[in-house]
């Protein structure tokens, strides 16, 4: 299978792979699967795992749907495997109220990693916004990462985008979960 020929969307549907795609370290290796097929060395050297590790990290990834090999290929008599993602993107389902956000939190697991001196741009903004000027914005965004995610160049350095655009709870219910977090 070449990844030209990966369907454009896979959707998280079920706990495995919920849980598959939850963890940090798998998290990472789908990025590095993200522009060009690795090997499990490749992911490796990448990620900064040990081999072993790398391997059982990408077959739950596989068991789970989320990589799939995409060509083989005979060094010194063994098959090399090269791994890439299922589908362009992967589409995981909304949080339930209360539940952590898993994207949310492997963006900011990465973003605590990046280097300290390394250029980057974090922003909060709040807004108020009509229903219309709210999806609006969030299309324009959509649309502002399609459009990066397309000149994308797997030759080039990587570099993520976050953002999350959403209308918080009612500060009365924020406060009620505080309270009651604490006894």
């Amino acid at each position: 299978m070449s990844i030209d020929d990966l369907p454009e969307t896979f959707h998280v549907t079920t706990d495995d792979q919920l849980r598959a795609v939850s963890n940090l370290t798998r998290h990472r290796i789908m990025a590095v699967l993200r522009f060009e097929p690795a090997t499990i060395t490749q992911i490796a050297q990448r990620v900064g795992l040990a081999k072993g590790s790398s391997s059982y990290h990408v077959r739950l990834l596989e068991r789970a749907g989320l990589v799939k090999v995409v060509r083989t290929r005979k060094v010194r008599g063994v098959t090399e495997r090269y791994y890439a993602m299922a589908a362009r993107s992967i589409v995981l389902p909304d949080p339930g109220p209360g539940q952590p956000d898993v994207l949310l939190r492997n963006a900011v697991a990465d973003l605590e990693a990046s280097p300290a001196d390394g250029e980057r741009y974090v922003r909060m903004a709040h807004l108020r916004l009509t229903e219309e000027q709210f999806t609006e914005l969030g299309a324009r965004l959509q649309a502002l990462a399609d459009e990066y995610r397309a000149l994308s160049d797997p030759s080039l350095p990587d570099a993520s985008l976050v953002f999350a655009l959403f209308q918080p709870a009612p500060r009365q219910q924020v406060d009620q979960q505080v309270e009651g977090d604490a006894k």
